[in-house]
């Protein structure tokens, strides 16, 4: 059983006024994206890299948060 950190996680809302998804399905999505980017970085395929990374992007602007940088592949904020 591991103790959480509250602290570490931020509650969000929504930035769309009808979104497509739920909050709980977007963060799903986010997590199978950056385990995709993680493996093509492993595999070194840029291309896929760099479609999960605007994947990355796009679900993190749709929860309200900060959107991760990726300065090898020329996407940042």
């Amino acid at each position: 059983f591991r103790a959480l950190r509250l602290s570490t996680y931020q509650f969000v809302q929504p930035q769309t006024k009808n979104p497509n998804y739920t909050t709980g399905q977007t963060c799903g999505a986010l997590k199978q994206a950056w385990r995709g980017y993680k493996i093509a970085k492993v595999q070194s395929d840029n291309t896929r890299m760099s479609e999960y990374a605007k994947k990355i992007r796009t679900l993190q602007n749709d929860l309200g948060i900060k959107q991760a940088e990726f300065p090898e592949l020329n996407l940042s904020s």
